[in-house]
């Protein structure tokens, strides 16, 4: 996991405003296949903002939040496994430099939560039981909780 743990200067700090291009540029990546991947990955998450965050939840009705990654990533036609270490292990680690709109974000140290970067230096994630799924900044929970990226395959 050394490959990809957060140093404090690979993100921007929450007060900065960010542009797409200051995380990997998103759309205009030369890897088409992603990009219209990603483009179902976030149309599908997008779709379900306002869903109740239910542990262990696997949709339709509500999510948990390896539950809505592996269910937007599926949508796109990309099988994932159920839990966010497993999740962790399903792609290929990123530099923060280089992730792009679909990528999945990890936090904390045992991995236990994960999000859909859906560009700006947003995500859209399932936050917790009793919360709804929504999309807020990747910061939500401070910079140290980022823990690295995967693109899934």
């Amino acid at each position: 996991m050394s490959a990809a743990h957060v140093t404090s200067a690979a993100w921007e700090t929450p007060s900065t405003t960010v542009t797409s291009a200051a995380y990997g540029g998103s759309w205009q990546s030369p890897d088409t296949t992603h990009r219209t991947q990603a483009e179902r990955v976030i149309a599908f998450a997008r779709a379900q903002i306002g869903r109740p965050c239910v542990w262990g939840a696997v949709g339709p009705g509500s999510y948990d939040a390896p539950g809505l990654t592996q269910a937007a990533w599926k949508a796109a036609g990309v099988t994932l496994p159920r839990t966010a270490e497993a999740q962790w292990r399903a792609g290929t680690q990123v530099t923060l430099a280089d992730v792009q709109v679909g990528d999945l974000v990890f936090f904390h140290d045992d991995l236990r939560h994960v999000g859909i970067c859906s560009g700006n230096g947003t995500m859209i994630h399932a936050p917790g039981p009793g919360a709804r799924i929504c999309e807020e900044s990747v910061f939500y929970a401070g910079q140290s909780a980022i823990k690295g990226v995967i693109r899934p395959a």
